[in-house]
């Protein structure tokens, strides 16, 4: 049992939200801070795990002065300034005897970082771990480690009843009007946003919460057919004035519940055009986003929808361990919804997970499962962003951990089933599951075929812009290169490298 970090002697200070770090993010959502603080990161050499929720904590009050390590890059973000200027309380104040002195300055890559330091009161006081469903939440050290301590029910709960206003405000909303909101959502563009930004602030209303719904299903659409690329940059602004809407406020606890499911589930959506796009760490910083939305609504559908997508991208970034973690949180809050759909994807996101930690046997036993739930059929109960998955998607996804786990003929054999399953509409995912087949196929000592199969996925091209599919198809390439005098190899390998020429 962990224990409390405020003794006897200490009576614990009221939080007070940071008006001027809030300030300084201005009309950047907390994600899009996040993202700007690891490019400053790197533009120093350090490194930080900062996200929507470090964001949040930062402005709600919770953490009262950074680690040294955030604390070199917020100053090399505001230069001139001190972390005083930022918002921020005396170090010596928060953390006592053992803090440094005010005269010295952090040094560069400062190597005594001992997780001890990190537990006084400061940065992560009452952390909470992320994948835990009930009243966790996560800490991060500076190297990108994470480290859990378990959290107060009282006084997370406090935390919630005294400062929800400013948690909802200050948190994971950005700044601006439900006017300029309302105009962004147009037909998924921005044209008229600026004029709008002048006119007077007003509660949001059903017509931007639709609208706001309306632009999710848009973005869903259109990455179906195009993929991510040509999309995640003009979707960041629509995320930007859903936040704006829940900053306004509204009437009608209804209304209020429909935009914060809207903005949860387009967070949601510009994070998986990040990750297909390969921002991993604008994705990490999007679904986290999402995920805080729905533990401060209560909204468990959106929860597990989050922790859903964040299995799926940390398979991606090589942490199959977090994968399966996170999968399975996904299983503990969905399972009351009903939808057996829902847990077989979810079965699947922990199956990928066990085959990239090679584990052949808890790989199988989640596959058993998904295919178990998904033979009980659809139900009311499936959420509507699920359109997605059909029995096209359940044999892609298995060919995937197949392929993980080495088996090439296994994983060639669902791969070949998924893009013949596949809805033409799908026009994205019949290139991602033929690109799977192609890189199979020629892993599988099949070079003939992988030519075959790389050439209809290049003729998909003209429609589909996917960093994903490029990728698959490049590494495809790299392994057909020995078996070029194969028939119809050589033909794949030289309109491959034309096309990324002009790429």
């Amino acid at each position: 049992m962990a224990s409390s970090s405020v003794t006897s002697s200490q009576s614990p200070r009221p939080q007070r939200p940071n008006l001027v770090f809030r300030q300084l993010r201005g009309q950047r959502s907390p994600g899009e801070f996040a993202a700007a603080v690891r490019r400053a990161a790197r533009e120093i050499g350090e490194r930080v795990s900062c996200d929507a929720r470090y964001v949040g904590r930062v402005e709600a009050g919770e953490i009262r002065c950074p680690n040294y390590a955030y604390e070199r890059v917020f100053l090399h973000m505001f230069p001139g300034r001190t972390l005083t200027d930022l918002g921020f309380a005396p170090r010596a104040e928060v953390r006592g005897r053992g803090a440094r002195p005010t005269d010295e300055a952090p040094s560069p890559r400062n190597k005594s970082r001992s997780h001890s330091s990190y537990g006084t009161g400061g940065e992560t006081e009452g952390a909470y771990e992320p994948y835990d469903t009930q009243e966790m939440y996560d800490m991060q050290d500076p190297r990108g480690d994470t480290g859990y301590v378990r959290g107060r029910r009282g006084t997370q709960q406090a935390y919630q009843n005294d400062e929800e206003s400013d948690v909802q405000r200050r948190a994971f909303m950005t700044g601006g009007t439900a006017a300029m909101a309302a105009a962004s959502f147009g037909p998924f563009t921005l044209g008229g946003a600026a004029s709008a930004a002048t006119r007077p602030v007003h509660r949001a209303g059903t017509g931007e919460a639709g609208a706001l719904e309306a632009a999710v299903r848009k973005i869903r659409l259109l990455d179906d057919r195009h993929g991510a690329d040509g999309l995640y940059r003009r979707a960041s602004a629509p995320l930007r004035a859903a936040y704006a809407l829940l900053d306004a406020g509204t009437t009608r606890q209804t209304t209020t519940d429909r935009l914060y499911a809207g903005a949860g589930e387009l967070a949601i959506s510009v994070g998986w055009l990040a990750h297909d796009s390969g921002r991993f760490d604008d994705a990490r910083s999007h679904y986290a986003e999402a995920l805080a939305t729905a533990r401060m609504s209560g909204d468990p559908g959106l929860e597990a929808h989050a922790f859903c997508n964040t299995a799926f991208l940390a398979r991606d970034a090589g942490r199959p361990r977090e994968a399966v973690r996170a999968a399975q949180a996904a299983q503990r809050v969905a399972r009351p919804l009903g939808s057996p759909r829902l847990m077989s994807l979810l079965a699947l996101r922990e199956a990928g997970g066990w085959a990239g930690l090679a584990d052949r046997t808890g790989c199988e036993q989640a596959l058993a499962r998904a295919h178990a739930l998904f033979g009980r059929g659809a139900t009311e109960a499936d959420p509507e962003w699920m359109s997605f998955y059909g029995e096209a998607e359940l044999e892609g996804l298995e060919a995937q951990c197949w392929s993980t786990l080495g088996d090439w003929p296994r994983a060639a054999r669902h791969a070949r089933r998924a893009a013949g399953l596949q809805n033409p509409h799908f026009t994205r995912n019949i290139a991602l599951y033929t690109a799977e087949l192609a890189d199979d196929l020629a892993r599988g000592g099949r070079p003939d075929e992988a030519a075959a199969a790389g050439m209809r996925v290049l003729d998909l091209l003209d429609e589909v812009q996917s960093s994903r599919v490029q990728q698959m198809l490049a590494g495809t390439a790299r392994v057909l290169l020995p078996h070029r005098r194969a028939s119809g190899v050589s033909a794949f390998l030289e309109r491959h490298a034309g096309v990324a020429r002009t790429a």
